[in-house]
């Protein structure tokens, strides 16, 4: 498209000359007719496309179609509740908290309640009032172990590396963490100024490349690591083993994203494709997992340290857990990113076809975590399409503690979903590393719909939350969430994913039938 643009451009200057010498019959030849002579001569002479080869000028009209059909149908075709990944309702939703805008909905909803998968809370017939809770209910990182507790908020921004995103993108985002006392994750491309400057709080990812903290052959460095992780604004450290769009497959940043900037802040060769190994060489084992989080730890200066993954084999996670168990290391923190999560590029079988869904993924790490009595010492973060306060209620009765929103806060930035995050072609400026589409996003406007969207979500998530009756987070529980399975029949959470009783899989209390194949094979 941009090179017929410029095509035509050319003929357009033609055409004000001749009109400048006051020749009109030229006008009309080289502003309407030689142009598309020049086309169709094109078209039939190049061999990569038949459509064009066969139909010149006319083929055009497939391509330019199939570029515009998706925004056609986002715009015109398709209707509040359709639209993947996420529907015009909760973009429209993001959108008007991010604003200010009235975010109440007219009519009633317009979900089929008796379709399968609908889902609702219960209430409670005496709800607690508003002014009785703390509505900024903070969760504590680090526990004993740590010399630098970090206070986190309920909802924090999730990993989006300065590459996928754009400069201005990250300024927004880590300007809105500031004002809202959140935490905004860095991804694994490394601690940039913009990550920086605005002085929000950062939870460093560390990923299999090791970004920010590698040795020019890629391996670990512990003195470049050490000079980042010191820094006031890092509050966590995060060691990524997956991701939810691409498990097993590491991180992918294209080529056309690669400038030098972002070179020189990743240590690698600027203007390559950039893949990370889909594993790490610090460690290859759980027990030394559980090591490279003590050393982590230690330099770091004593702060939280915990790791990331999107849950694969189960046995792998017993086995883990029971590692834990046996070396007494405990991470401070456990996030669990759905098969459903989201990145600006990845294999489509991948993000199809690999990696558990959050609520199931979630449920069996909370599970296993109880079965080994150790969930009381570790934190468990959720990510996996959070964009409302239900998502966050939701994750929280499974047994989170805490969640992590992405695209939610891309579309807080202004993300249309125009579906170009790998193409360096974002029209709003947020995906992109173009210079002349990333200006267009005004980070000191952006700021404060990402501290809305935080204030808005978090707020209507305890009203919710004292309309159930209760009046701290960690009274929610499973059998308060319902889902409609079929036509005829319902199912609480706690029935879906019955709870485990804490320290069963120690002791040999009652063990849930799915998990006992699981925990003898690992005894």
């Amino acid at each position: 498209m941009r090179k017929l643009f410029v095509q035509l451009s050319i003929f357009s200057v033609l055409g004000v000359a001749a009109v400048a010498t006051q020749w009109l019959p030229a006008l009309w030849l080289y502003v309407v007719i030689v142009p598309f002579v020049y086309m169709g001569v094109v078209d039939m002479i190049q061999k990569k496309q038949t459509i064009r080869r066969n139909f010149p000028v006319f083929g055009r009209l497939r391509y330019i179609m199939e570029n515009m059909g998706p925004k056609m149908n986002q715009y015109f075709v398709e209707s509040d509740l359709e639209g993947r990944p996420f529907s015009k309702n909760f973009r429209s939703i993001v959108y008007q908290r991010a604003k200010g805008d009235l975010d109440t909905h007219p009519f009633g909803t317009q979900m089929d309640v008796n379709e399968a998968g609908y889902e609702w809370m219960d209430h409670s017939m005496t709800p607690v009032h508003i002014d009785e809770i703390e509505i900024d209910q903070r969760i504590i990182v680090g526990k004993s172990r740590c010399t630098q507790l970090y206070s986190a908020s309920v909802l924090n921004i999730s990993a989006m590396s300065f590459g996928s995103l754009s400069h201005n993108a990250i300024l927004a985002l880590n300007g809105g963490a500031k004002l809202g006392n959140f935490a905004h994750n860095t991804g694994e491309g490394g601690v940039s100024p913009y990550h920086l400057k605005p002085g929000g709080d950062l939870i460093w990812q560390i990923g299999t490349a090791y970004f920010g903290c590698r040795t020019r052959e890629g391996d670990f460095s512990p003195e470049k690591f050490q000079e980042t992780a010191t820094l006031d604004n890092i509050k966590m450290i995060e060691i990524k083993l997956s991701q939810g769009a691409k498990p097993g497959h590491g991180g992918i940043l294209p080529a056309q994203k690669n400038t030098i900037e972002i070179a020189k802040i990743r240590g690698v060769e600027p203007k390559t494709k950039i893949v990370s190994p889909s594993s790490h060489t610090a460690f290859s084992t759980s027990a030394g997992l559980l090591e490279f989080v003590v050393e982590l730890r230690k330099l770091s200066g004593g702060k939280p340290v915990g790791f990331k993954l999107c849950l694969g084999n189960r046995s792998e996670f017993v086995e883990l857990a029971q590692t834990i168990i046996s070396t007494g290391i405990r991470p401070d923190f456990i996030a669990v990113d759905g098969g459903e999560g989201g990145t600006g590029a990845a294999p489509l079988e991948f993000s199809n076809s690999l990696g558990m869904p959050l609520n199931d993924g979630l449920a069996f790490v909370c599970d296993v975590l109880n079965g080994y009595d150790l969930k009381k010492d570790i934190i468990v973060i959720a990510s996996g399409r959070i964009m409302t306060g239900f998502h966050l209620l939701r994750a929280l009765a499974l047994g989170a503690d805490m969640v992590n929103s992405a695209r939610a806060m891309m579309i807080a930035l202004g993300c249309i979903q125009a579906m170009e995050c790998n193409a360096n072609t974002c029209p709003t400026g947020v995906a992109t590393q173009d210079p002349s589409l990333s200006v267009g996003l005004n980070a000191k406007a952006k700021t404060p719909r990402i501290f809305n969207f935080h204030r808005e979500t978090v707020h209507i998530a305890m009203e919710m939350l004292i309309a159930t009756g209760n009046r701290k987070l960690t009274d929610l529980k499973r059998s308060m969430i319902n889902r409609r399975v079929s036509m005829h029949q319902t199912l609480r959470y706690d029935q879906i994913y019955p709870d485990v009783e804490v320290g069963c899989f120690l002791n040999g209390g009652d063990i849930p039938e799915q998990y006992r194949e699981l925990v003898s094979a690992r005894t």
